[in-house]
């Protein structure tokens, strides 16, 4: 009875998908059925990008906030919708527009580097935008010694570890990547010794340590391909799991933690993707004087 009940649902939401010219977006760490529908699966900007290249009147965003928001700031023409207005981000709930005009007030002149996971308003105050892929990289395009970076202060850490630059962090971090200790990182590996052990950068120095690689969701996904190992041990949320399966069937993946689950990412169902569509909500939308000013900072990046 269930799997005709999401057969009439994937059915519906697929009429619908046609009918308003929308394309479905889902994060990596979205449930699978979620991820099964999407027209896109991948991280946040990824997601974005495919957004802003798509002809779609209407992106369905199965994810949280911040990526709804980021999708508006780069497809103003075009209608955003997030299945659950309640799927937020901690981490990007850490840092406000007003608190990172404060830090810059502490440090005249120092440029600022914002993770995409943050609010349009505080993109609209840094001097560019950075993902977990390559934020080492944009780190490094800056010309000055010191660099201010939020929110994450695990990520900033890792960053510093990368380059000579002074890496001035914010106090803010992933809940979830909290969770993953190293000694769930040290019973995997005894259980699997041969297993490789991929994390992501917002995971805490001590868990970085144990990886053999460091990696954003969607360095993890090519990766998981390309090496001809045949076992992992995933150190991210635990949705990822579903993408890597399903792309490497003659591999085995191993959560690092079972804990690591994002509660915000999991509030996205079928049902609430197909009254989205059918109701046209919950619409994200940026007012344009901070989107203009938050597109300077994701642009720079690109």
């Amino acid at each position: 009875m269930e799997s005709q009940n999401s057969f009439s649902l994937v059915k519906s939401i697929n009429d619908l998908r046609k009918q308003r010219n929308a394309i479905i977006l889902a994060h990596n760490y979205q449930i699978d059925e979620v991820q099964d529908i999407a027209d896109f699966v991948g991280d946040s900007l990824g997601l974005s990008q495919s957004a802003a290249k798509s002809d779609a009147d209407v992106i369905v965003f199965c994810g949280v906030h911040f990526m709804a928001e980021t999708a508006s700031i780069l497809c103003p023409d075009k209608t955003v919708l997030m299945p659950d207005a309640r799927a937020g981000c901690p981490m990007a709930n850490m840092i406000t527009a007003e608190a990172l005009r404060a830090l810059k007030n502490e440090h005249p002149g120092t440029p600022v580097v914002c993770y995409v996971n943050t609010s349009a308003a505080v993109k609209a105050e840094c001097d560019v935008c950075c993902t977990s892929a390559n934020a080492v990289k944009v780190v490094e395009s800056i010309r000055e010694p010191d660099v201010i970076f939020v929110p994450d202060r695990y990520l900033a850490n890792y960053v510093s570890t990368k380059t000579e630059k002074k890496v001035i962090s914010w106090n803010g971090f992933c809940p979830t990547h909290m969770k993953i200790l190293p000694e769930h990182i040290i019973q995997q590996k005894k259980l699997h010794p041969e297993a490789e052990v991929m994390v992501h950068p917002e995971c805490t120095p001590p868990v970085i340590a144990l990886a053999d690689a460091v990696f954003s969701t969607g360095g993890m996904c090519k990766y998981a391909r390309e090496s001809k190992s045949r076992e992992f041990i995933i150190g991210t949320e635990v949705g990822i799991l579903h993408k890597l399966r399903k792309e490497n069937p003659g591999k085995a993946f191993y959560p690092a933690s079972e804990l690591a689950v994002c509660p915000n990412m999991k509030l996205t169902t079928l049902e609430k993707v197909l009254w989205s569509l059918q109701d046209m909500k919950y619409e994200v939308r940026v007012p344009e004087d901070i989107r203009l000013r938050a597109r300077k900072a994701v642009d720079r990046m690109l």
